[in-house]
């Protein structure tokens, strides 16, 4: 499975991204694992916004958006990081 297919199955709930982050611990990909971090800061980011009672619409909203284009940047085959808060998702996850 290519870089760009694993990125894109990342992009499937929770479920896709752990067989993303599975098959990509073997055989490390750029790419893959570029939206395994957006996708982990995203999924962090929604979970984190549910809890707050005023914008947690607005959150939703916001977090589909982000979602939306990490997914056209993946099967574009394109590392676009996530507007604002992408570069922090690349920092503080480094690790994966």
């Amino acid at each position: 499975m290519d870089g760009k297919t694993k990125a894109i199955v990342a992009h499937i709930t929770w479920v896709g991204w752990l067989i993303a982050l599975i098959i990509n611990s073997s055989q490390k990909d750029e790419i893959t694992s570029f939206y395994i971090r957006q996708l982990l800061g995203i999924y962090l980011f929604s979970l984190v916004i549910t809890f707050i009672p005023l914008v947690n619409i607005v959150g939703w909203i916001l977090a589909f958006i982000f979602w939306i284009l990490s997914l056209v940047g993946a099967i574009n085959g394109e590392m676009k990081e996530t507007p604002v808060i992408g570069k922090y998702f690349q920092d503080w996850f480094k690790g994966l």
